[in-house]
C-alpha cells in the first residue's frame, strides 16, 4: 500500500473521456459518512495529480485494489453509469479463500441489498446476484484449522455478472469459502490464524481488469490492473504460486 498515498496513484488507462487507477487496498474512493475520519480519497488524490476535476463510474470497497475507472467529463460519467448498469463492461477479479471450491462454478444466491445507515443493515427484498467463478490453484497445509486436521486455501477468478454491494465477499461467505482477510463476511478466527503465521493479512480481493466497448469510439478496450505486492505477498506466503 502507498504510505500514506505520498506517491502518485498507478494511471493505467486514459483517453479523452476516461481514466482508471490501479487503487490501492485501503484508499475509499469518495468521503462517506460510513467513514468519516479518513482525510484521503481517490478522487480528490487523483484530481490533484492529473489537474482535472473525475468522476468514478463505478467504485471498490475500501479494502479492495484494482482497477477503478473514472470519467473526466459529466457526459462519459453518464454513458459509463448507463454501461454498468446494463451490464455492458466485465470486470474481472482475484481472491485468496479458505477451502477449495470447485474447479469452476456458478454462485446464483440473491442478496438483499445493504444500507448505509449501519453495518448490518439491510432491505427487505432481495436482489437478483449471480457471479461466475474459476478455482486457478489450490493449496492444503498440515497446520489443524479449528476443528479441520488440514489448512486449506485457493486462488480463484471471479467474473460478477450483477453490481450488488459486496456481492462478491457475501458470495463466497455463501458458498463456505470466505476470502481470507474479510472482516465482514469472512471467517474471524481463520483471518486471525493468516496473520499469526505470515505475519500480516489484508482483504484479499483485487479487480484485475475491465474489458467494455468504449462508449464514444465503440472500440474494445481492456484495462487491467496488476496485483499489489502484498496480494502476491500473499499467494507466495500459502503456496498458491506454486500448485
Amino acid at each position: 500500500m502507498i504510505s500514506d498515498y505520498d506517491s502518485s496513484l498507478s494511471i493505467v488507462y486514459q483517453d479523452e473521456e476516461y481514466i482508471a487507477i490501479n487503487k490501492p487496498p485501503g484508499l475509499l474512493v469518495h468521503r462517506t459518512a460510513i467513514d468519516s475520519q479518513e482525510t484521503q480519497f481517490a478522487v480528490q488524490l487523483l484530481r490533484d495529480q492529473i489537474g482535472q476535476h473525475v468522476f468514478p463510474v463505478h467504485r471498490l470497497d475500501k479494502p479492495t485494489s484494482g482497477a477503478l475507472l473514472f470519467a473526466l467529463n459529466e457526459s462519459a460519467l453518464s454513458k459509463g453509469q448507463k454501461a454498468f448498469e446494463m451490464g455492458q463492461i466485465n470486470k474481472t477479479y482475484h481472491a485468496i479463500v479458505r477451502g477449495h471450491p470447485a474447479e469452476s462454478g456458478v454462485v446464483d444466491h440473491p442478496l438483499r441489498k445493504m444500507l448505509d445507515r449501519g453495518p448490518k443493515a439491510k432491505s427487505d427484498p432481495a436482489q437478483e446476484a449471480k457471479t461466475l467463478y474459476r478455482t486457478r490453484a489450490t493449496v492444503e497445509h498440515p497446520i489443524p484449522t479449528e476443528r479441520y486436521p488440514k489448512t486449506r486455501y485457493a486462488w480463484v477468478e471471479l467474473d460478477p455478472k450483477t453490481g450488488r454491494r459486496h456481492q462478491l465477499r457475501r458470495h463466497l461467505s455463501h458458498i463456505d469459502c470466505p476470502i481470507i482477510g474479510d472482516t465482514k463476511h469472512g471467517d474471524t478466527r481463520r483471518n486471525l490464524a493468516f496473520k499469526e503465521q505470515y505475519g500480516f493479512v489484508r482483504l484479499f480481493l483485487h479487480a484485475s481488469s475491465i474489458s467494455l466497448v468504449h462508449p464514444f469510439s465503440q472500440e474494445g478496450i481492456e484495462i487491467e490492473a496488476s496485483l499489489w505486492p502484498d496480494f502476491q505477498a500473499g499467494l507466495e506466503a500459502t503456496g498458491l504460486t506454486q500448485s
